[in-house]
């Protein structure tokens, strides 16, 4: 933006001054989740290019009962014949469970409060959602420079009608909320007026409080002053005896890419209530993103009522019936959300998750045993929402050696030695490197399995024929060494060579010695199991050392016999010895 086109903007904080100076919010915690609604079906779909049909709603409304919602808003049934029959078709299949209670929105305009108590004939627990516009912008614009008074007058009189017709509605017991829209750019006493002059009429009590939903219907600034606005307004409520009367509502958008956070920060200063939708479906940049505010509460241990445990299957249907997509780094439910293809997060990621594993093999008898979540990176285990491992560490060229080895050991079992992932690490790299993109896990394989595993050039191992006793070694010589004979080829021609150490592949090493074949020590030699039972072939890792200039190089030896994978695994790493 040029300068010039900056001076069209000022400050909110000349607009809309507020004086807090003792705000209590910042030093609070939030220990419990709020009272939720969806608005998906009626803030979210008046959202989409093509909006859901009546089956599709109810498809969505079935998903929103399981994952635990309580109130729910069907829509606004007085808009269109639409939203009237959807909320017909869910009375008439009795398919409002009865702990839910479902919320209709209406402008306060009489015929429309009339149409709307007509949709909800049947309906056993309701709430009766009236708004108005309250700003000074919307005063001046949409309603002509209509003073404060004017506008009070219409949130009274649509009030007066919902009570007066509430008695007709016999089977349906029903709550009152009401908005002052764009509440978020109204100012703060004459909001404060304007409900207060509708808890006048409708006259809640404890026993029975309505709600007052303070609407974020534009985020114009950043997340704390929402916060002192719901502070303020909750104070003056509390000062004038009212407090325990109202359930006090959020609903935030996203106009700023806050709405999570003046969500967060709106119930530390004293809301009870939050509104929102699935993903942050709605309009502009959206609405409220309820599943992040609740797996962000999950994720410090308190309990929310909702029931995230399959987001992927939540996920599916919300694109299919919305015909939107949930962003790749869309807190939670994004694809890439649990990927790293950093090197260093990498290593801590697959640190972490091995500390964990280790720590969750004892025996555990309860929630309580359960180890505190503590993995680098990662907020949550994503199996607790439904997610796999099996995208946590994906590679590119930007990958690093802890990241290849934990896809290897996590696809293929193989727990490589950690001095071995430098040499790994760099081979995949390069090749994601000259690809110029991620490598899939088979591409990630085929680069190791190329280098490291049993490889057979220039040398190649053929067969191992057994060993024999030297006829001087004395019976029972505890230090004696074995003769080995082995079959190998080399530059393609096979050829018988022998060699005496305490194992094979120490014989092996002599063997090559007297061939004069040797150029290198064997300085490190792992082994390991793939796999469980009789079937399971067995891994082995050798590292040598290059005599000539030190150099260290790793081979990978796969064999069912253990002995034959040290072999496979020593003339693996000479063969890249030879070649380096």
């Amino acid at each position: 933006m040029k300068p010039t086109q900056i001076r069209k903007y000022r400050h909110f904080h000349e607009r809309f001054p507020i004086v807090l100076p003792d705000r209590q919010w910042p030093d609070r915690q939030i220990t419990t989740a709020p009272v939720w609604c969806s608005v998906d079906l009626r803030d979210g779909n008046q959202a989409l290019a093509i909006p859901m049909n009546v089956d599709e709603k109810l498809e969505f409304f079935k998903l929103l009962c399981a994952v635990g919602f309580k109130q729910i808003e069907v829509g606004f049934p007085s808009a269109s014949e639409t939203e009237f029959r959807f909320l017909r078709r869910l009375v008439e299949e009795n398919a409002i469970p009865d702990d839910v209670r479902v919320q209709v929105l209406v402008q306060a305009r009489e015929h429309l409060i009339r149409r709307t108590f007509e949709a909800l004939e049947g309906v056993k627990q309701a709430v009766v959602h009236v708004y108005n516009s309250t700003s000074p912008l919307q005063r001046k614009v949409t309603f002509s420079e209509a003073s404060r008074e004017k506008i009070k007058q219409i949130a009274v009189d649509g009030v007066a009608l919902v009570k007066e017709l509430a008695p007709t509605a016999k089977d349906t017991d029903i709550v009152l909320e009401y908005s002052p829209e764009s509440f978020s750019d109204t100012e703060l006493d004459y909001a404060l007026e304007v409900c207060e002059a509708v808890m006048d009429v409708w006259q809640p009590t404890a026993e029975r409080p309505m709600i007052l939903n303070l609407p974020a219907t534009v985020e114009w600034t950043t997340p704390n002053v929402h916060a002192d606005q719901i502070e303020w307004f909750c104070r003056q409520l509390e000062e004038h005896g009212r407090r325990e009367k109202v359930l006090i509502s959020l609903h935030t958008h996203n106009d700023r890419g806050t709405g999570v956070a003046a969500t967060e920060l709106g119930l530390l200063a004293g809301a009870d209530r939050v509104e929102g939708t699935l993903f942050g479906n709605g309009e502009r940049t959206g609405n409220l993103d309820i599943v992040t505010v609740a797996l962000n509460m999950n994720s410090h241990g308190i309990e929310t009522g909702l029931d995230f445990a399959d987001l992927p299957s939540i996920r599916r249907i919300y694109e299919r019936v919305t015909r939107m997509g949930v962003h790749e780094r869309h807190p939670y439910a994004g694809e890439l959300v649990f990927t790293a293809f950093s090197g260093s997060h990498q290593d801590a990621i697959k640190k972490g998750m091995d500390r964990i594993k280790k720590m969750t093999q004892a025996d555990i008898t309860s929630p309580e045993d359960l180890p505190s979540w503590e993995v680098p990176y990662l907020t949550i285990d994503p199996e607790d929402i439904g997610r796999t491992y099996e995208a946590i560490i994906r590679i590119n060229s930007q990958s690093g050696k802890g990241g290849v080895a934990y896809v290897l050991d996590r696809e293929h079992g193989l727990d490589l030695p950690k001095s071995m992932h430098p040499e790994v690490g760099k081979l995949v790299n390069d090749e994601a490197d000259k690809l110029s993109r991620e490598l899939t896990i088979e591409e990630i394989w085929t680069v190791f399995e190329k280098h490291f595993v049993n490889v057979g050039q220039p040398l190649a191992f053929v067969t191992h024929l057994g060993y024999v006793m030297p006829e001087d070694t004395e019976s029972g010589d505890d230090d004696a060494e074995d003769t080995h004979e082995f079959v190998v080829e080399i530059n393609g021609e096979e050829k018988d060579i022998r060699g005496q150490g305490n194992g094979p592949i120490n014989a092996f090493a002599h063997a090559l010695e007297a061939e004069d074949l040797k150029d290198f020590k064997v300085t490190d030699y792992r082994s390991q199991a793939i796999g469980k039972g009789s079937a399971a072939d067995a891994a082995a890792f050798v590292q040598v050392q290059r005599e000539s200039d030190g150099a260290l190089f790793w081979g990978c030896g796969i064999d069912p016999s253990i002995e034959i994978a040290g072999l496979r695994a020593l003339v693996s790493a000479i063969n890249r010895s030879s070649k380096a």
